[in-house]
């Protein structure tokens, strides 16, 4: 019985022992949307690429979804441009290694040849994992 006590009580220390989960900082949450935003407007894919999670998946306002792959290769492409994008009213809720990003979405370019100038409300949600901080999901509404 006591040398199963024993390797009770170690079990418990070693797992408390345990690195924590990387805390995310409000600094890190801005820095990677800045990151992301910055490879759209200066059409660097390499740039987006990074910024997100290899589980990245953006939800789209018809409902489906758009892989990484997908948004990648579109971020880098001519079939999409911006003239100017902006975002406003972004507000941040971290918890632990997690943050849900709230914030308008303001931009106006061209997709597959036409013009669009749209207002979206995004929702993005961002990760800290092994250090690294990425962006794990997106979606955007318009806002009409």
């Amino acid at each position: 019985m006591n040398t199963r006590f024993t390797w009770i009580l170690l079990s418990v220390l070693l797992l408390g022992c345990r690195a924590p989960e990387d805390m995310l900082t409000q600094q890190e949450v801005t820095a990677v949307m800045d990151q992301f935003d910055k490879g759209w407007k200066e059409k660097k894919p390499a740039l987006v690429d990074s910024s997100l999670s290899v589980h990245y998946l953006y939800f789209t306002q018809s409902g489906k979804t758009f892989s990484r792959a997908a948004l990648i290769a579109t971020a880098g492409s001519d079939i999409y441009g911006l003239q100017n994008m902006s975002r406003e009213q972004i507000s941040i809720q971290i918890d632990g290694n997690a943050a849900v990003v709230n914030t308008v979405w303001s931009g106006k370019g061209m997709y597959h040849g036409e013009n669009f100038d749209d207002k979206q409300r995004c929702s993005v949600t961002i990760i800290k994992h092994r250090g690294k901080v990425k962006i794990l999901s997106e979606h955007c509404t318009p806002i009409r």
